[in-house]
């Protein structure tokens, strides 16, 4: 077989904080002697989860009345009780030992007068829980693991380096095919497991906070190897994406006692969550604005991103500067706008997957030796809505367990497992015959239409019609996108090609959402149906998970593990 063919006892294809952490909890426990390599499309330092930005939750102030059992229950609620509350519990117990993980590390956390780790109120919790570093907290995560990570010479990057196709033969893992981007290589990896830890894959819409690089490679992956998928038609809306840009204004910017306010002026959060106000959960706050808008009460533009306003002005310049600088940083650079002076437009925009790749409470997928950690699995933690600050304290939490439980694997793995050759050479055929298809249908043009039915019938609101309307588009590009090309033959960092490669995996998501969500007939967290507005819990207290078939998704479902809390209503 003449290709490249690189061997790792362990690989972890992602550098975001799953990816890093995981990396780190492999090699101490190993004390620095498996070979362990970290494979990422993007420069290893440029993972999305650098722009996490207002806060991670722990319950570290158990003196002052906080609890893991208190974080368990806001997270329990906050999910509409759709997450496996055994997942929930393991969750809230390990995240004060990262924490203190990170500060022993070094990561620059703000602290009280007393030296003590600060942190502030966030939405959906019912303590001030988040602990933070400014509001660059995934910036300072990501750099304080890379730097621990230079301590272990077994640890090897793959920069700029896209998977392109997971190997499962017969239900074991085999290894994994990929292409150099620099020097357009093709390249195929063997390890004795692997961990994915690729994020999520809210670039399928096109107002979205996320980097043009979040394109669900990892989940898409996953689902055509034959891995399921879970609980895809959950997507997060957050309530204040900047408009026109969707850059995420964070929550932390109402942590720190920012108000929502419409066109007459008024707070209008008190009519919807009269407690919590501008902190209760996300799903609640965004479809609030929605219908704030819908009524009239929004600022209207010509490209229909209508908004409301964050007003900041109060807080005053000392504070802003000290807690929101890089928020004021941002609204200057792109809007010209100082949240000193002036309030920002906001709307809700596309910010998490609440689901993911299948795994159980161990990031273990069905198959064994594949693990998935962070915002690309679904464990799950966050069911049908997450709280602000549980995403980056989950990829800490199984970024450890899953480099824990690869490292024990690895360790009873003789031999590395058989490379089916044939698997190998279809693989690099179909790349290849990329290069050579004809280019009848624009990419791009692709892309925009996937991204504008995302936004006009897959939001914060959904119905059936818009659904149905939706999965015909998406069928219809998927068909469409078979005449796709390549405008640029060149094997060296050819971006036409990575552009294509990400379509094929955002239309493949876009197509598990749509059935998802139309299959789905209740209102339950960040799934909002305008004709089925209640939630049923009679016949829809259940994950989706969503099949790879040719003929498209296959959908089954599967009992939510409740332990403590039964559901009840939720109010805030």
């Amino acid at each position: 077989m003449d290709v490249n063919v690189l061997k790792h006892d362990l690989i972890i294809i992602g550098s975001g904080l799953a990816g890093l952490r995981a990396a780190l909890e492999a090699a101490f426990l190993s004390k620095g002697e498996l070979d362990i390599a970290l494979v990422s499309k993007t420069q290893l330092l440029r993972p999305h989860s650098v722009c996490a930005e207002g806060g991670t939750g722990a319950a570290l102030r158990i003196d002052e009345g906080d609890s893991p059992e208190l974080h368990a229950w806001d997270t329990v609620k906050g999910s509409d009780f759709l997450a496996d509350q055994d997942a929930v519990w393991r969750f809230v117990e390990l995240i004060p030992q990262e924490i203190l993980k990170l500060d022993h590390w070094g990561i620059p956390w703000a602290r009280r007068e007393n030296g003590k780790i600060d942190q502030r109120p966030f939405g959906g919790h019912s303590f001030p829980r988040a602990v933070f570093a400014a509001d660059k907290t995934g910036f300072f995560e990501v750099h304080t693991m890379y730097d621990n990570l230079q301590r272990f010479p077994n640890i090897h990057r793959y920069d700029e380096v896209m998977v392109t196709s997971l190997i499962i033969e017969e239900g074991e893992y085999r290894g994994f095919t990929a292409i150099d981007l620099v020097r357009g290589e093709f390249l195929v990896f063997q390890s004795k497991a692997i961990i994915i830890a690729t994020g999520g894959a809210c670039r399928i819409y096109g107002f979205t906070t996320y980097s043009y690089t979040v394109t669900g490679d990892g989940m898409a992956l996953a689902y055509r190897a034959g891995l399921p998928l879970k609980d895809m038609e959950f997507v997060q809306f957050h309530p204040t994406g900047f408009v026109p840009s969707g850059i995420l204004i964070t929550e932390a910017a109402r942590g720190e006692g920012g108000y929502l306010i419409n066109n007459l002026g008024e707070r209008f959060m008190g009519k919807y969550a009269e407690k919590m106000m501008e902190l209760a959960p996300r799903d609640i706050v965004s479809r609030s604005e929605m219908q704030e808008i819908e009524a009239g009460r929004g600022f209207t533009r010509e490209d229909g991103l209508d908004y409301v306003l964050l007003d900041l002005t109060h807080l005053g310049r000392e504070k802003i500067n000290e807690r929101l600088p890089l928020i004021r940083e941002v609204a200057i650079k792109f809007a010209g706008i100082d949240p000193i002076e002036k309030p920002l437009p906001v709307r809700p925009v596309a910010h998490y997957s609440m689901g993911g790749i299948h795994v159980d409470i161990d990031g273990q997928t069905p198959v064994p030796g594949v693990y998935a950690a962070g915002e690309v699995a679904c464990v799950s933690l966050h069911g049908a809505n997450r709280l602000g600050t549980n995403s980056t304290a989950e990829c800490l939490v199984w970024g450890g367990i899953t480099g824990g439980k690869a490292y024990e694997y690895v360790k009873k793995q003789k031999a590395f497992p058989q490379l089916p050759k044939e698997m190998v050479l279809r693989e690099e055929a179909r790349i290849n015959e990329i290069f050579n298809k004809p280019n009848k249908e624009s990419l791009y043009t692709i892309r925009k239409e996937l991204r504008e039915i995302m936004d006009k019938n897959v939001g914060v609101y959904r119905d059936e019609k818009g659904l149905t309307a939706a999965l015909n588009k998406v069928r219809e590009l998927i068909q469409r996108f078979k005449d796709c090309g390549l405008e640029d033959k060149s094997k060296y960092y050819n971006t036409d090609l990575v552009s294509y490669l990400e379509m094929e995996n955002m239309l493949t998501l876009a197509e598990i959402i749509v059935l998802g969500a139309l299959e789905r007939k209740e209102s339950r967290g960040g799934h909002a149906r305008r004709d089925y507005p209640n939630r049923d819990d009679e016949n829809w207290l259940k994950h989706t998970l969503a099949y790879y078939t040719p003929q498209g998704p296959r959908l089954k479902y599967l009992p939510v593990k409740i332990t403590t809390w039964k559901p009840v209503e939720r109010k805030y």
